[in-house]
């Protein structure tokens, strides 16, 4: 009788382990990480993706002409191992956030020097290390979650209707 009844206690452990695992949320974010080469360079950009879920990006969820995290939780982290040309800009080598200041005519990339920062809620523009334009382009096919690409002269943020290449060398 006590083989059963243990038999019977580990059955019922198990089913409330594995019905709790599987009930477990998505993270509605989820890090990502996507690695590249820029000239001679190694470029990471590690990022928390978001999903449009039917909701108006631009103008309303990220505000125009307002400070962004370029992602969702900690700020969009940029990294190179050397000097790299940001939209004619010099970018020494290291670690920075990655704000965007979105606009629909020109936005605005800030590179900086603050690493590791949760959101936006403690940017300081005086340790900005450089700020430069881009012009949004709008695509008819949305981008569900938000995804950065990196190519060999540029890196490319697209989500929902908007992709903002910034020319990188």
């Amino acid at each position: 009788m006590k083989i059963k009844t243990k038999f019977a206690a580990l059955v019922v452990a198990f089913l409330i382990t594995t019905v709790g695992i599987s009930q477990e949320k998505k993270v509605a974010s989820p890090a990502e990480t996507v690695k590249g080469k820029i000239g001679g360079a190694d470029v990471t950009i590690m990022y928390g993706s978001p999903s449009v879920k039917g909701r108006t990006i631009w103008g309303e969820l990220v505000p125009f002409d307002a400070i962004w995290r370029a992602g969702a939780n900690d700020a969009t982290m940029f990294i190179t191992d050397k000097p790299l040309t940001v939209e004619g800009q010099k970018l020494p080598a290291g670690k920075y956030s990655l704000f965007v200041i979105p606009n629909q005519k020109e936005s605005t990339i800030i590179f900086n020097r603050v690493a590791k920062q949760w959101g936006a809620y403690e940017y300081n523009q005086k340790e900005d290390q450089i700020r430069v334009k881009v012009k949004p382009q709008i695509v008819e096919t949305s981008t569900e979650k938000l995804v950065y690409k990196i190519n060999a002269n540029n890196v490319t943020l697209s989500w929902d209707k908007w992709n903002l290449p910034i020319s990188i060398k």
